[in-house]
């Protein structure tokens, strides 16, 4: 017995349909949701979503927000979602070498730079870069 999932953006609905388990990165570590789940509610980390439908499995990059579950749908209000066919691999890569250079440079050369934004923006970039890394095919 699948359960609805809506994953919703401040811009657009990202994806809504059934799935039989959503696997989430919560604030205290991953979260596996099946139907008929006890309502919750938490808060979600940057992270890899994971939405299994039948053999099928949908990943997606999240960047925080929140999961809540409900006895008829799961509700997910995402920063940013995005699925990994939608990622730009180049873009990824460049971010995440834009904020180890921040993260580098440290106050000393840069005064206004806020460490916990470069390490933020760091963590956003791995995740893009690991969804995106599941659509390449394996040898």
């Amino acid at each position: 017995m699948p359960v609805k999932v809506d994953i919703v953006t401040a811009e657009k609905v990202v994806y809504s349909d059934t799935v039989d388990m959503v696997v989430a990165p919560g604030i205290e570590g991953e979260l596996g949701v099946l139907p008929r789940h006890t309502p919750l509610i938490t808060m979600l980390n940057p992270g890899e979503l994971r939405l299994k439908k039948g053999s099928e499995e949908i990943c997606m990059a999240v960047s925080g927000g929140f999961l809540e579950v409900r006895p008829d749908r799961i509700i997910i209000l995402a920063d940013t979602a995005e699925r990994s066919d939608e990622i730009d691999i180049a873009r990824a890569e460049a971010a995440r070498e834009s904020a180890k250079k921040l993260l580098a440079a440290g106050h000393a050369r840069e005064p206004n730079l806020d460490q916990a934004q470069a390490e933020a923006s760091l963590r956003r970039a791995l995740v893009r870069l690991k969804v995106a890394q599941r659509r390449k095919p394996r040898i």
